[in-house]
């Protein structure tokens, strides 16, 4: 007799994921909400019309093993990428200050008429940052290991 395999028995893998519509990326963000990085971790390469951001993820993934194993939840290092960037536009932000931690609630697209539109970072503490795109095109890969969460808790949004 053969039995199904389970969600526990495959090892937990980086995350490698490209959006590349609207669907895809609210998958995106509910991944990346909670995400916490110093303002100094975002670059643009204009050149290459390529923004990128190195976050600490909180593994929302990964919560149903972690109450199973009773063990603290998880984050791990993951590069958030977004291509065919024209402008990058912020509010609330300082950038380049490494003692400036932001964390991100969600990751959205508003498309124009043109074809192309804004993917919209928006941040806790009323900052956001808005960065035009000829097409929509973004990549969360994950980098690093999972680690402990500092807090040892998983992030709450209070009503």
């Amino acid at each position: 007799m053969t039995q199904d395999a389970t969600f526990e028995d495959g090892a937990a893998r980086p995350l490698r994921l490209v959006a590349m519509d609207d669907e895809d990326l609210q998958v995106l963000s509910a991944l990346c909400q909670d995400a916490v990085f110093p303002a100094s971790e975002m670059q643009w390469q204009r050149g290459r019309q390529r923004f990128g951001i190195l976050l600490n993820r909180f593994r929302w993934e990964d919560i149903p093993v972690a109450d199973r194993g009773r063990r603290t939840p998880e984050r791990v290092q993951c590069v958030l990428a977004v291509e065919t960037v024209q402008r990058v536009a912020s509010q609330g932000v300082t950038q380049g200050d490494a003692d400036t931690i932001l964390s991100v609630l969600s990751v959205t697209y508003e498309p124009d008429e043109a074809g192309g539109g804004a993917v919209l970072l928006t941040l806790a503490g009323d900052g956001a940052i808005r960065l035009s795109v000829s097409e929509l095109e973004v990549a969360l890969r994950d980098v690093t290991r999972p680690y402990a969460a500092v807090s040892g808790k998983v992030p709450d949004h209070p009503a």
